[in-house]
């Protein structure tokens, strides 16, 4: 009978010892689990300029006359002419390109005044220039009253004659500007954990912003502005 009573005591103590472990080990990790849970979410920026590598340059010139016949030849000649000041300046043959003349019957209108044109046909001409070597290219577009001073008319407020400028190596910088973007996040984060007597932890969850490409100013279009903002979120603990 005592026997039974000893075993009893001791079936209980260690009952009473395996319920307060777990109940320990419960309380113990959600005191961990709720200190991992604190976390703190930062923006990282990061921004440069670089210059283009790719211009994109349309000289555009239009002509007028009376004679289908002879406004073709005024465009072959013309063309022959920027295309010799070019290549002349050290632009390739194969960077120079060129687009269907488009030309104009202002008789064909079905729509107009009585008053008789000057001209009877008008035409507009592209010449593209593609090229990597974007400092003369820029060189040249101060150069084009040369051109003026040839007879041929050219146009430069039309949206077709506007000058592009292209930044394609962003996969080069890609990884520099991410690596600069989360360093300034962390000190960002940093900065929150010491206000809020908190130690810094690991990156819960990360998240990269898109890059954006834009010109520096108006002025200096062939200067690009890349950016990009990532998003991260660290844990905290006491």
């Amino acid at each position: 009978m005592q026997q039974n009573k000893i075993s009893s005591t001791l079936l209980g103590f260690f009952i009473f010892l395996g319920l307060f472990s777990v109940g320990y080990f419960i309380q113990s990790s959600t005191i961990k689990f709720r200190q991992y849970d604190r976390t703190v979410t930062v923006k990282g920026l990061s921004e440069k300029e670089y210059k283009a590598d790719v211009v994109i340059w349309p000289i555009q010139f239009s002509i007028a006359d009376n004679s289908l016949e002879s406004l073709y030849d005024s465009i072959e000649k013309n063309t022959i002419k920027i295309k010799s000041f070019l290549i002349k300046n050290g632009i390739e043959q194969k960077e120079i390109t060129l687009a269907s003349p488009s030309i104009f019957d202002k008789s064909a209108q079905e729509y107009g005044n009585n008053n008789k044109p000057n001209f009877r046909y008008t035409a507009t001409q592209i010449v593209t220039v593609y090229s990597t070597n974007v400092d003369k290219v820029r060189e040249l577009k101060s150069s084009l009253s040369q051109l003026g001073k040839e007879g041929i008319v050219l146009i430069s407020d039309d949206y077709r004659a506007q000058t592009e400028y292209i930044f394609t190596k962003l996969n080069d910088v890609k990884p520099t500007m991410i690596e600069e973007a989360t360093k300034n996040a962390r000190v960002v984060a940093q900065k929150f954990a010491n206000d809020s007597n908190s130690k810094l932890g690991k990156i819960k969850k990360a998240y990269q912003g898109q890059f954006s490409i834009s010109q520096r100013d108006k002025n200096n279009p062939h200067i690009k502005k890349i950016r990009v903002v990532c998003t991260v979120e660290y844990y905290l603990s006491d």
